[in-house]
């Protein structure tokens, strides 16, 4: 049971980090572009813009994500409760792989944003061709 405990606390930081990284970013980007923290990607860093846009939309992604994979995860890992610590391992294995998967993939949507919304030097596309947040 105390495994499963402790798998259940590290399946569940994930969403809890995307969650608090998520609402952190949307409202208060990075003030300047840099190489350590935030939404690093070549068309994200092309310009103030592109980086303070990059990281409102990305936040919202991984809120909205963070907070779906909260009760999922949990749901799943009640799956796991009573069983040996070889399967509650495994559940937990899959169950924090899936999530790393979703973080990563939800660079795809936000780069896609970024593409419609600015062009190849990182200036703001005219008002009527850019998607709204």
């Amino acid at each position: 049971m105390d495994f499963w405990v402790f798998m259940l606390v590290m399946c569940l930081l994930i969403p809890c980090v995307m969650i608090g990284f998520g609402i952190y970013f949307r409202n208060h980007p990075p003030k300047k572009i840099n190489y350590i923290v935030g939404y690093r990607t070549a068309r994200s860093m092309k310009s103030k813009e592109t980086w303070d846009f990059a990281h409102r939309h990305s936040g919202r992604i991984w809120a909205i994500c963070g907070l779906i994979l909260l009760p999922v995860s949990a749901a799943v890992m009640l799956l796991a409760l009573g069983k040996d610590d070889d399967t509650v391992g495994l559940f937990g294995a899959a169950v924090c792989m899936i999530q790393v998967l979703v973080m990563i993939l939800s660079i795809i949507p936000t780069e896609i944003a970024l593409k419609k919304n600015f062009d190849e030097n990182g200036k703001p596309l005219d008002p009527e061709s850019r998607s709204i947040l």
